[in-house]
């Protein structure tokens, strides 16, 4: 009896292991509280992708709940910023007419994460890609109409928009 007694004392007195749920740990000095993410810079012709992607991007630090965010680096403890270097959209897959049925969209983007008191780059990827396949729906012998496609096109960006947020703030919050 005093043998298990002391087993679960131990088990007690003992600290964690050091798990945590994946996506809610950080691994950022302590005093790093606000967060600066001002617009991504968009050097391609693709039009607002950087509006989306900063708001994504914002929306993805602020759920993680252990962070204020604020729109510029001034007052920020540590800043996120990014240019997005390029989109391609190719197709890959086509109906019996030879209209292009499916499409693969590639993003690459520079991001990195500074930390403002002591302009260290604590995270920074130069090539950044996130790739995303989506299928136009057109009817048989029917031209796709532009509306169609631009909204279609706008679904699967929010897609990868998403994606990119959460691999960012994830590489940056965990140190992946």
């Amino acid at each position: 009896m005093k043998k298990i007694a002391s087993l679960l004392l131990v088990v007690l007195v003992t600290p964690g292991c050091g798990y945590a749920l994946a996506g809610r740990g950080s691994f950022l000095p302590e005093y790093i509280s606000v967060v600066g993410i001002p617009q991504l810079v968009n050097n391609t012709q693709f039009f607002q992708v950087e509006q989306i992607l900063t708001e994504k991007i914002r929306t993805e630090f602020i759920g993680r709940g252990r962070y204020t965010v604020v729109p510029d680096p001034e007052g920020a403890d540590a800043v996120v910023t990014g240019t997005v270097t390029s989109i391609n959209v190719q197709p890959i897959g086509f109906t019996e007419q030879q209209l292009a049925s499916r499409y693969q969209f590639t993003l690459t983007m520079n991001v990195q994460f500074l930390d403002a008191r002591t302009n260290l780059v604590l995270w920074a990827n130069s090539a950044l890609t996130f790739r995303e396949e989506y299928e136009l729906s057109t009817r048989s012998n029917v031209a796709l109409e532009g509306a169609t496609f631009l909204s279609q096109e706008r679904s699967s960006f929010d897609r990868i928009a998403d994606d990119v947020a959460r691999t960012v703030a994830t590489a940056i919050l965990e140190a992946f």
